[in-house]
């Protein structure tokens, strides 16, 4: 049962990451058609950038702990590419270059929303997968374990 729990907790990690990336491509579409202005767009999306980071870094560290060695493989490469972009110092959208980055910034974002509808459709399966597990062997003894 404590792996049913951990999809689960993996499934709102990821729905959390989903909400972040969904509401940077929404800043960047609102600055692509001038309803908003770049200072604002920019800060929008720089005060969740940090969050989104440290998210996919507590998951990833959370599916290691838990011993859900593939998932947190399938997490690496995303955690691997914030992890070089802040130390790069890369990570923040820069308010006078924001209209000159934005196709690369919005394809950035959509590979992230893509990765991450990946991610939260093999935490479905997995949790799917646990529940029809944990439901055959309460069967198998009698709903005693």
């Amino acid at each position: 049962m404590g792996d049913l729990y951990v999809w689960l907790i993996s499934f709102f990690f990821l729905i959390a990451l989903l909400a972040l990336v969904v509401y940077q491509l929404m800043c960047l579409a609102d600055l692509e058609f001038d309803y908003i202005n770049p200072y604002d767009s920019s800060t929008r999306i720089n005060r969740v950038i940090l969050p989104e980071y440290i998210t996919q870094g507590v998951l990833c560290t959370f599916l290691l702990i838990t011993g859900h060695w593939c998932m947190s493989l399938f997490c690496g490469p995303y955690l691997y590419y914030n992890v070089k972009l802040y130390m790069r110092k890369n990570h923040l959208v820069d308010v006078t270059e924001i209209f000159n980055m934005l196709p690369k910034e919005k394809k950035i974002r959509l590979f992230k929303l893509f990765y991450l509808v990946f991610l939260l459709f093999l935490s479905i399966f997995w949790m799917i997968l646990t529940a029809l597990e944990d439901h055959e062997s309460l069967g198998d003894n009698g709903g005693l374990n």
